[in-house]
């Protein structure tokens, strides 16, 4: 968990969102709609985004969990962490967490070649336009109206990173 080794839970039907916030004490992934269609548990495992309320935590024993809190090092932010308050994508911040995490594992499916539902060729490089990032980060909702702000940061952070 962000690198350090946990124990399983001792009840196998933990969710890996309740390990993290209520044993690991780790509240920055949030807890939404509790039923996978908001986005807010979204975290990574094994560099992959998943839903932490429709994962059970003995699911990724093994594997390597990143949240909100791993991201960053102890001296500066992730950049796409920054990029969030540089073009103001977050008014309240609920939904931020799973929201990075999100564009952080959409942007290595990108980097793989894995199309989207908008991608106009299947066999080409995938290039994370507008439309691009819209359309994978369609299950993270945001409530608050900063969409904007989201794509934003999310094109100038990490679409450079992806090969065109």
């Amino acid at each position: 968990m962000n690198g350090a080794k946990v124990s399983a839970p001792a009840d196998p039907r933990t969710s890996l969102l309740d390990l993290l916030r209520e044993e690991l004490h780790l509240t920055g992934t949030k807890k939404g709609c509790n039923q996978g269609a908001c986005g807010a548990c979204t975290v990574l495992v094994d560099g992959e985004r998943i839903l932490a309320c429709l994962t059970l935590a003995v699911q990724v024993q093994g594997g390597e969990v990143t949240t909100i809190e791993g991201l960053a090092d102890a001296d500066a932010l992730h950049p796409l962490q920054a990029a969030f308050i540089e073009q103001d994508g977050f008014q309240c911040g609920y939904c931020t967490p799973g929201q990075i995490c999100s564009a952080i594992g959409m942007a290595a499916e990108a980097a793989r070649g894995v199309p989207s539902h908008v991608s106009s060729d299947l066999s080409a490089d995938v290039t994370l336009t507008r439309e691009e990032i819209q359309e994978r980060m369609s299950g993270n909702l945001c409530r608050c109206g900063a969409h904007n702000g989201i794509i934003d940061a999310i094109r100038d952070t990490l679409a450079a990173e992806v090969p065109a």
